[in-house]
Formats: structure tokens, sequence, C-alpha cells
């Protein structure tokens, strides 16, 4: 794949709007609505803060909002978020892979030296890492590799199904370290086989074979691990073909 490291911005973005560019970016990949309140909540500032940095951004070429009145990135704020984005994931693969850092350790520091790093620096340690495809929770790094296709979400799984976990949401990264820590240590990581046992549609609750035992997750759990289903899934909630 042909790597387009420019941003189309003129310029790089301040660390605040590579902030907003980033958050965009997650939710847009999680399928979510992107709205203003959301943003702000993502973010953890209030949502007049966020209007006035939606303006400055919409301004500057970066975002537009939809007839939905909903936040779309610009060609070149996808440009910008994607450059962004793929620094950091190949930062946490340094900081996992070679550092021996956990997860949710490589994470928030991924999240300070981003800013700092060179595309130089950036390409070097792609290539010294080996060219990872993915980040260590299995989101595709940006301009190097392709979303996965056939992801559905744990949540929508029904009992009997087998999957194959592909990644854990952006949502837990950044909004719920401790439940990133919960899942790493039940193996419900990139690369395991699941079976669906039991679904409680009253209870919400999910109960997988994963890695020789039975783990129970809530439906809200659930619904921040994404899996490619084995041939001949029955189908389940809210399946959805990326």
């Amino acid at each position: 794949m042909q790597l387009d490291q420019s941003n189309g911005a003129g310029k790089e973005p301040s660390e605040v709007v590579s902030r907003y560019l980033e958050a965009i970016y997650y939710m847009w990949s999680e399928k979510e609505p992107l709205r203003s309140s959301r943003l702000a909540d993502w973010l953890s500032v209030s949502r007049p803060t966020v209007a006035v940095g939606l303006r400055r951004m919409t301004r500057d070429g970066l975002v537009r909002m939809n007839s939905r009145k909903e936040i779309e990135l610009t060609d070149a704020g996808m440009r910008s978020a994607e450059a962004i984005v793929r620094r950091h994931r190949i930062m946490e693969r340094w900081l996992t892979d070679a550092l021996g850092l956990d997860w949710v350790t490589a994470d928030a520091e991924a999240a300070r030296l981003e800013h700092a790093v060179s595309d130089v620096v950036e390409r070097r340690l792609y290539e010294v890492l080996g060219r990872p495809k993915t980040c260590p929770h299995g989101n595709p790094i940006p301009g190097y590799t392709e979303p996965v296709e056939r992801e559905v979400r744990l949540s929508s799984l029904r009992e009997g199904d087998r999957a194959s976990i592909t990644r854990v949401s952006e949502v837990a990264e950044r909004e719920a370290p401790p439940l990133l820590a919960y899942l790493h240590q039940r193996d419900l990581t990139p690369g395991r086989e699941i079976v669906v046992k039991e679904t409680d549609e009253v209870g919400k609750t999910l109960a997988v074979n994963v890695a020789g035992r039975v783990v129970t997750l809530s439906d809200a759990t659930a619904s921040k691990v994404w899996a490619v289903p084995a041939p001949g899934r029955r189908g389940g909630r809210d399946a959805r073909v990326r």
C-alpha cells in the first residue's frame, strides 16, 4: 500500500485539534453517531468548548456538519486524523512489543508521545517493529492496513456461534481503561477463538468459551469487542458487514 504522509491542511494541527481529530476518527471507526455532545463527553470538556473548537476546525477545512447535524471529517481532516492515529498505534506497538508495557499503560503513554514523533521516526519504528498490521488491541494502522471485513460485535452473536476476535473497541481504550485490562486478563484478545455458550436476553449477558474457560460478559462489554464469525454462522442481533 502506498502511504500518503501529507495531511492536506498545509501544517500540522495543534495538540488540541489533534485530540479532536483523533476522537472523531475513533467514533467514526466504531460507527457511532458523530454529534458534538458525544464528542464533549469523550473529551471531558464542555459543549460550548467543543462548539468553539468545531467552528475553528470547520474554518480550517478539517470538518463539516451534514444534514443530520453530525460531524464529518473532510478529506483533509481524514488524512490528518489518520496520521495521528497511525503514530499512536505504532507507538503502542513499540511500547508493548519492545518495552513490555501492558495494554493500559502503553495506550496512555502513546497518547503523550504521539505529538512529539516525526514522520521519520514513525516510519523507522514501523520498519524496526516488523511492519505490524495492527495496534496491540487489533485495530488497523491507517495507511498500512485495511479494516477487517465482516466484523461484528460479540454482543450480536448467538448461542452456538463461533468467531475469531479481531480487535477491542477504541471506546474501551479511551473511556474505560479498567475494561481494557479486564479483557486482557481474560484472554479476550485479538486472534482468540471463542464459542458462545449462552445468551441471556433478559439479563443482557453473553457467556463465551475462550482459552478453555467460560467468561460471562455484559451486553455493554461484549459490544466493545469485535470478531469475525466462523463460516455457517446463523446470524445475530444487530450484525453488520463492514
